[in-house]
């Protein structure tokens, strides 16, 4: 099964692995998505949608252990007040629901803000673009299809 982010990957000759597993629409929680990958929670990236008052929507990507720090995001992006996005607007907003937002190939190209933590790994894991998929890949790599901008912005 190929999704639009590993399509993505694919056209840019980026290596990655598709893992999947099973879900469970009442646990989608990024610590129950390691647990069934086998990865630590740490290693396990999840998206969100913000929107920053000056600089509009943006991804942010923080480990599965840890909870992103708006106030950090708001530094990081030049916004003076930043909050996630309410739920019933991430699918409009990426073409994703809910367990299956990613930064790859997302209905449009938002800024990509991920915590600095990723470069602490050889490989990461973050969501294929569904429910029930996720892609392995090297941080470099991740960074660099989504041409992120790294910073402290996840806080336990």
């Amino acid at each position: 099964m190929k999704t639009n982010a590993a399509r993505l990957l694919d056209s840019l000759g980026i290596r990655y692995e598709l893992r999947e597993y099973d879900v469970d629409p009442d646990d989608l929680t990024a610590e129950s998505v390691a647990a069934k990958i086998g990865f630590p929670p740490e290693q396990v990236f999840k998206t969100l949608v913000a929107r920053g008052d000056k600089h509009g929507v943006c991804f942010a990507v923080v480990p599965g252990d840890q909870q992103l720090d708006l106030k950090a995001l708001a530094q990081l992006t030049g916004d003076k007040k930043i909050d996630t996005v309410a739920l019933k607007e991430v699918q409009p907003l990426t073409g994703y629901i809910r367990g299956g937002v990613t930064a790859l190939a997302a209905k449009k190209s938002y800024p990509v803000f991920v915590d600095e933590t990723i470069e602490l790994f050889d490989v990461i894991s973050i969501s294929a673009g569904m429910r029930g998929a996720q892609i392995l890949i090297a941080p470099a790599d991740y960074l660099r299809a989504t041409n992120a901008k790294v910073g402290a912005i996840a806080s336990s």
